[in-house]
């Protein structure tokens, strides 16, 4: 499912775009961020200079999932992008959505309905 999404500036550590206007999307990048530590940068999709460094990705697309981006420029999204992110620390979950057979899809399901549902998961969490 690995995105064919490259950009002609990549970062020189790697990125994780996420909304940060979410709630639940910012307790978990904080959770998120206490495994992987500096490896990864967390951006807020909300940042006005993402527009200007990576062209390549459309508002749409930010709004849309969380996207990880690579230092050799790689975009992916959704559950393979978390799994990615996590893989310096943590490769086994990467390693099961690319080799196990239905991981993958079921993964990315998981995440489109945690997605479509997270302003209603985020209820009651502090800002």
């Amino acid at each position: 499912m690995s995105s064919l999404l490259q950009v002609a500036r990549p970062p020189e550590r790697a990125l994780l775009i996420f909304d940060g206007d979410c709630a639940f999307c910012r307790r978990w990048v904080a959770r998120w961020q206490r495994v992987v530590g500096d490896r990864v940068e967390p951006v807020p999709s909300q940042r006005d200079d993402l527009a200007v460094r990576f062209p390549e990705l459309t508002r749409a697309q930010l709004d849309s999932a969380v996207h990880f981006i690579e230092p050799d420029g790689r975009v992916t999204r959704g559950a393979e992008a978390v799994f990615r992110s996590l893989a310096g620390v943590w490769r086994w979950p990467l390693w099961l959505y690319e080799h196990l057979p239905g991981c993958a899809a079921f993964s990315e399901f998981t995440y489109r309905f945690v997605a479509r549902h997270r302003a209603c998961l985020s209820q009651g969490l502090p800002p």
